[in-house]
């Protein structure tokens, strides 16, 4: 392996994997220097956020295997429903680079992440590149800052030591690049019919598809920085109400639910704004199992510590344990036994929550329970199909609860919460199969690599998926309390190295057809 494609694994970030292209030099257009004012722009730059339509969020017609999905808004609707995205994508952006002062932006909280007045600048960056001049054909505006926001140049470790637009520059660059695409989006042609563009030219009939992928590019950018808020030191600068509480049925749930053997469409080849390692739908022949209910709890994961579960190399496989005895894993991460279990959560001490989906574990502590437990993590198809078969049509469904979009009653989304709910919380979002929180909440490792689906192209460039695929990244599915809904879904795919733990994922295990229940330390509902 290169020393260059060793960066490209080892340093782009998965969920930051939008580095900057090589473009030609030109000169400037119309640009004010960084540090001065920004022209006037667009009166609506400044609009007041409206909640995002996600009822209409756009989708082509699906193929038979997928369901069907309604009517795509298309023109005007198209172009409301892409400036609403982005509107809202901006104000969780303000928000997670308002509530600290310069010093704070400047700051590299961890070497795992980057100082977040780079995510500032990047996100603007990577908004000019795309839209402005692709799909706008317009010049750059700064090009000598292209190379200091390119995700592949720089690892996160060595962004603290680049000559950084400063705070100010930050939100004066990112606030004219906003207004010029709310120019553009009230000027660009969009092609007539479903708003599919994927694989086409940004500049004609990928335009559509263009402005989805920067609405998903700047919120995943956005769980980046509220992770760097979970690992800043310092007093709470975050707050926001506490989830909903659990239902009344929720103490009396299955301990796991039956997925019925059989193939089903994995995968999406109808949803417009679907990423390329979505793609395409494809039959998968998934044996039947068993699933977790919900994400494996606190109170579990505790029962696991109690129980030794990291003291016995047994339940770990060689890497696991190597890892975990040269990162002295006991508990996890941001956790502290003072008599019980405590955690750091936003920069506030608290009692873990023993109800609460287990955060904050990697993908070795959780094979290591699930070893524990008698049981097994889920494969990638596996999950997939516990999510989106409908048993009763044979269909695959955008989401556990339907082909309907997400509200605040069916899943734990959008930062609304700074926490996951309790488990076996909103069982309007259940899937068919009866699994609950399948979406939001927490991510949930599986079992599986990241690898291509059959017939998988790479769009609209190698690095966003392809330069990941192997055996060093494993699978996170389901969204946590931190995505947006813009980039969420049954299809969605996320991937880092099992090692990692900052970011905000949990798991449930599973077990195959022919294997017993309970045949370890304890069930994962058990507590």
């Amino acid at each position: 392996m290169t020393e260059h494609s060793h960066r490209q694994h080892e340093e782009a970030e998965p969920g930051e994997t939008w580095p900057g292209k090589t473009w030609p030099g030109k000169a400037a257009h119309g640009c004010a220097p960084l540090g001065e004012a920004p022209h006037a722009e667009a009166p609506h730059a400044e609009a007041p956020h409206a909640e995002a339509p996600h009822a209409e969020a756009p989708h082509a017609e699906a193929p038979h295997a997928e369901a069907p999905q309604g009517e795509a808004p298309q023109g005007e609707a198209l172009r409301a429903l892409a400036a609403a995205e982005l509107l809202s994508a901006r104000e969780r952006t303000t928000l997670l680079t308002s509530v600290v002062d310069d010093a704070d932006l400047i700051r590299q909280h961890s070497p795992l992440m980057s100082p977040l007045v780079w995510d500032l600048a990047h996100v603007a960056n990577q908004e000019e590149l795309w839209l402005l001049r692709e799909v706008g054909g317009r010049d750059p505006m700064h090009p000598e800052i292209d190379p200091l926001y390119d995700a592949f140049e720089h690892p996160r470790a060595e962004r603290p030591t680049l000559p950084l637009l400063t705070p100010l520059e930050a939100r004066r660059y990112g606030h004219e690049v906003r207004g010029r695409v709310l120019d553009l989006i009230e000027r660009v042609k969009l092609p007539a019919g479903p708003p599919n563009g994927f694989g086409a030219e940004f500049n004609g009939a990928g335009a559509g598809f263009a402005f989805g992928m920067i609405a998903q590019h700047e919120v995943q950018h956005d769980e980046t920085m509220l992770a760097t808020h979970q690992l800043r030191s310092g007093p709470a600068v975050l707050s926001a109400p506490p989830p909903p509480p659990a239902p009344a049925d929720a103490a009396s749930l299955p301990a796991e639910v039956h997925v019925p053997g059989g193939p089903f469409t994995m995968g999406t080849s109808a949803e417009p704004w679907a990423l390329d390692n979505e793609r395409p739908a494809h039959e998968v022949n998934v044996p039947g199992f068993w699933l977790d209910t919900t994400p494996v709890t606190n109170a579990a994961y505790a029962a696991f510590i109690a129980d030794g579960g990291y003291d016995d190399p047994r339940l770990w496989t060689a890497d696991g344990w190597a890892h975990r005895q040269r990162a002295g894993l006991t508990a996890p991460l941001f956790w502290s036994w003072e008599g019980t279990w405590t955690r750091l959560s936003f920069g506030v001490r608290e009692t873990v929550v023993p109800d609460e989906p287990v955060l904050h574990v990697c993908w070795y502590e959780a094979d290591a329970y699930a070893r524990w437990a008698g049981r097994r993590l889920p494969t990638e198809a596996e999950w997939e199909k516990a999510a989106r078969l409908d048993p009763a049509s044979g269909r695959s469904r955008r989401y556990p609860w339907g082909d309907g979009e997400w509200t605040p009653a069916l899943a734990n989304l959008g930062q609304r919460h700074l926490r996951p709910a309790a488990a076996g919380s909103y069982p309007a979002g259940a899937a068919p199969c009866g699994a609950r929180q399948l979406i939001g909440d927490v991510w949930e490792w599986t079992s599986s690599d990241f690898l291509p689906y059959p017939g998988f192209t790479a769009w609209p460039y190698k690095e966003y998926s392809q330069v990941f695929f192997g055996p060093e990244y494993k699978v996170l599915r389901g969204g946590a309390f931190g995505v947006s809904p813009v980039a969420c879904r049954g299809t969605f795919r996320n991937w880092d190295y099992p090692i990692r733990r900052q970011i905000f994922a949990g798991f449930r295990t599973a077990r195959s057809d022919d294997e017993r229940p309970d045949s370890g330390g304890s069930s994962p509902r058990e507590t």
